[in-house]
């Protein structure tokens, strides 16, 4: 019997042939769980973008950004004091009116201009066309209306979408692995699959996996025992 808490759980296989699929799903939840990341799940599946703010959207469009080709862990120790720089995400207005000032103390802790201006353009567009004309955006055209953002790209628009409260999975290649591992062509197909049996969402279930693969080396394997 798995140690998972039953309020993580949602449901339970709605047909036969998704009973393994599930099971390689709650051994990643229980070690996500155990690992002392259900503050992650809990808040995955609470996220919605009709809560999300102006400030959320700085702050997570500039995590991802910083995340690109990168470590989470080593974004994670720095971000306080990239959140310092850019003024803890009070505004994009803000952030633009101090632009210099922000760009050169996140500078001093991330040295890499390319992204650091990137942020810096992010800022300027949420400035130039309105918190609420972007989150309109995404409302209407999902995920492809953050490409429009410097620095987020066809892969990485997933896992800021994700962030802002749409259910989606991100195609990243842990979830790309562990999606062939389990016999799916894609994580979006994997994800949905188990969100239909256990009734978590999509994007929940990709944090779990995502997160189980961060911390399993050999978390590839997690459905051969099944397969």
């Amino acid at each position: 019997m798995l140690s998972v808490p039953p309020d993580l759980i949602r449901g339970w296989p709605a047909a036969p042939e998704d009973s393994l699929l599930v099971e390689g799903y709650l051994v990643a939840l229980e070690s996500v769980v155990g690992a002392g990341f259900a503050h992650e799940i809990d808040e995955q599946e609470h996220r919605r973008l009709e809560g999300v703010t102006e400030s959320d959207v700085l702050r997570e469009a500039a995590w991802v950004v910083l995340c690109a080709g990168m470590r989470e862990r080593v974004i994670r120790d720095l971000f306080p004091d990239v959140s310092e720089a850019f003024l803890y995400w009070r505004s994009a207005e803000d952030i633009v009116h101090a632009r210099h000032r922000c760009t050169r103390r996140a500078l001093a802790t991330f040295c890499h201009r390319p992204k650091i201006d990137a942020i810096v353009a992010i800022a300027e567009r949420v400035a130039a066309v309105s918190f609420e004309s972007i989150r309109s955006a995404l409302i209407r055209r999902g995920v492809d209306a953050l490409q429009a953002f410097p620095y987020v790209g066809p892969v990485t628009k997933f896992h800021l979408a994700k962030n802002l409260g749409l259910d989606v999975a991100k195609p990243d290649r842990h979830l790309v692995r562990l999606s062939h591992a389990a016999g799916f062509t894609d994580p979006a197909r994997l994800c949905s699959a188990v969100a239909r049996a256990t009734g978590d969402r999509v994007a929940t279930v990709d944090l779990v996996f995502w997160r189980y693969a961060t911390i399993n080396p050999g978390y590839h394997g997690l459905f051969e025992r099944y397969r």
